[in-house]
């Protein structure tokens, strides 16, 4: 495969510097150079795997007759950050990873590329990064990991969070968290990291069948065996990202995200991905998809875990299930196109899965809602609230930290009833878009989640559930509406309707804002301060994209 990257007399320094490292002038010459992003970190179990996954990745590569060049990205698990200032960090990271990638693959001029990823916004990051360079790729996500056992009953980390063992003594403590998480690969829930390995299956951008594959199986060697023997075809066929990932596999994503109940966060990404490409892509997407049942029962939406999705059939399952829904015509980085994925699956129903005519949920997993405190679009998981507190009202509890909010929920100061309005925690008020988990587990705690409602402009952990509303846009940084909440005032969330506001006048609230001045930054250097710098608002998704249309 010649390369005038490499050949000629102009390119001698890069060769010298590649038989440095151990390669030959044949494989420098003549052969596909593949890299490999690896997301490995000793630190968490979804990406603690991706040591030997790479390996097996190489070994496809060498295989095919590729050459691959192994490079580091930087990758966290958000669970390490919670309680602290740092989780706000964890958004930002999606465009640190993309940027990472971008910079290696760039300077390298990869002929194709194997990005790993397992968790969050790591997983996004990595299709960014694929689209932003233009290389032929695909990803290799980790897969879930099994639930734990703790006597008896089964144990996935966000249970150990949020209290739900109540009968739980100190003594037992240490051997809940012994158990909770027995080996590799991701929270075995819907949540974000899940969610996103589903839906870079949707895309195309991974193997048909391969998202839901546990962990520590043989079949995720195989996977990243294979997964390295396609990189090399794409590479040789010149693929690339965009001619996969077109407004009909985001358009499958958005559908699909509805179906299984999905973390809220992928709107996020899947709009920022949009954008990555220069497709235009709203929230509108997302509300015109609201008749889309939820049909699978993982928890939050169901009692089941995304291993039991798998033994159910997975991805593929779940777009037979959808496919009235999707577009058959989507193409995958197999080669393949989505009706011939489907085609001859049979979801097995009953359990985690059930039909469209006797779904988990009839309501879609995600709603979209407007009104004065949201002019731009606001997010609730749907499937994860009560029917009951589908629509409530009650007085606003202002805060402006998450910190703050959560002291007041545990030292007993809200109660039944209440709606907390809990701001500056957006893309540029956070700065990062702070997962709000210590307030959320904190109403959990205190059993308050199916009778006190929250509203903000910061995002919720994929593991969250009950009566909560993120992403508002305006964020009240800059000077959306719900800077102007003030205490008592009366706060209306209506899922049937699509509605968030505050019960005051709009000459009320124009008075008040004679007399708002957005605070202080909250962080004034660094990474951060270079994100809220330049990240797009988060009906937007959030990315450091201050660009407005992507050449395609």
């Amino acid at each position: 495969m010649s390369n005038p990257f490499w050949d000629g007399d102009g390119a001698a320094h890069r060769r010298v510097i590649y038989k440095g490292a151990g390669y030959s002038d044949c494989d420098i010459r003549n052969k596909p150079h593949i890299g490999i992003g690896n997301t490995y970190n000793e630190g968490s179990p979804a990406h603690g795997q991706m040591r030997s996954l790479a390996e097996a990745i190489k070994q496809g590569i060498w295989e095919a007759g590729g050459v691959p060049v192994e490079f580091g990205v930087p990758a966290t698990c958000g669970n390490v950050a919670i309680g602290t200032e740092f989780m706000r960090y964890e958004m930002a990271g999606r465009d640190a990873v993309a940027m990472a990638i971008e910079f290696v693959a760039s300077v390298h001029q990869f002929d194709g590329m194997v990005l790993t990823a397992c968790c969050d916004n790591i997983i996004p990051g990595t299709i960014m990064a694929a689209i932003r360079t233009k290389i032929p790729s695909i990803v290799l996500t980790g897969g879930p990991m099994y639930p734990g056992n703790y006597k008896g009953r089964q144990l996935i980390t966000p249970d150990i969070n949020v209290g739900t063992f109540s009968d739980r003594v100190p003594e037992d403590f240490c051997a809940m968290e012994d158990a909770c998480c027995p080996g590799a690969g991701a929270c075995a829930v819907m949540g974000t990291a899940n969610t996103m390995q589903i839906l870079t299956e949707v895309l195309g951008m991974s193997l048909p069948g391969s998202a839901t594959i546990p962990a520590p199986t043989a079949d995720r060697i195989r996977a990243a065996r294979e997964s390295g023997r396609r990189a090399v075809e794409l590479a040789r066929k010149k693929i690339r990202p965009q001619d996969i990932i077109t407004k009909e596999a985001l358009d499958n994503a958005t559908a699909v995200d509805l179906g299984i109940g999905g973390s809220s966060n992928a709107v996020l990404h899947i709009l920022a991905i949009a954008n990555e490409l220069g497709i235009p892509y709203s929230l509108d997407e997302f509300d015109k998809r609201e008749k889309i049942p939820c049909i699978c029962g993982v928890r939050s939406a169901g009692p089941y875990s995304v291993v039991d999705l798998h033994d159910a059939g997975g991805v593929p399952a779940v777009e037979k299930i959808l496919s009235p829904y999707l577009n058959l015509e989507a193409k995958n980085v197999a080669g393949t196109t989505l009706a011939e994925v489907i085609e001859s699956v049979e979801p097995v129903l009953g359990g985690v899965l059930k039909p469209l005519d006797a779904p988990w949920h009839s309501c879609s997993g995600l709603t979209v809602l407007r009104g004065n405190l949201a002019e731009n679009g606001a997010v609730i998981r749907t499937t994860g609230v009560k029917e009951h507190m589908r629509r409530f009202r009650g007085p606003a509890r202002v805060f402006d930290q998450e910190a703050d909010c959560a002291a007041a929920i545990l030292e007993g100061r809200i109660h039944p009833g209440d709606v907390i309005v809990l701001r500056y925690e957006g893309v540029k008020g956070s700065p990062g878009m702070n997962e709000l988990m210590q307030a959320t587990d904190a109403l959990v705690a205190r059993k308050l989640d199916d009778s006190v409602g929250l509203i903000t402009d910061g995002r919720f952990s994929g593991f969250n559930y009950g009566p909560i509303v993120g992403h508002i846009s305006p964020e009240a940084m800059e000077g959306g509406n719900l800077a102007l909440v003030e205490e008592g005032d009366g706060i209306v969330v209506d899922c049937c309707e699509k509605l968030v506001y505050v019960e005051v006048g709009e000459e009320v609230l124009a008075e008040r804002r004679k007399h708002w001045k957005a605070p202080k930054p909250k962080v004034t250097h660094g990474m951060l301060s270079l994100y809220a710098a330049t990240a797009r608002p988060s009906h937007e998704g959030g990315a450091m994209q201050n660009w407005d249309v992507v050449p395609k």
